[in-house]
């Protein structure tokens, strides 16, 4: 297909648009998150400067996020219903 009917993309390609978008999107929160979030990186020069910090509590609590924190203590099952019933014998 040739762009000569205008500058638009084919509709084929809108897909591929979207899963690199998101891609990126993805890329992007977690650059973000490292940079304001984690405890090893220091942007200003003054943290920088501090050398090696002593912050094991703030490095746990990086580490157990949210969504870490919430699937801890859960099994790694994909259906756990069908799971049991085809080994818990009745």
């Amino acid at each position: 297909m040739s762009f000569a009917y205008g500058a638009s993309a084919a509709v084929q390609v809108y897909p591929l648009f979207a899963a690199t978008g998101v891609a990126v999107g993805i890329c992007g929160f977690q650059l973000f998150r490292n940079i304001t979030g984690n405890p090893e990186v220091r942007v200003n020069k003054a943290g920088r400067a501090a050398g090696v910090l002593e912050n094991h509590e703030e490095g746990r609590r990086y580490a157990m996020h949210g969504l870490r924190s919430f699937v801890h203590d859960k099994t790694p099952e994909i259906m756990p219903a069908i799971n049991k019933f085809f080994t818990e014998p009745k």
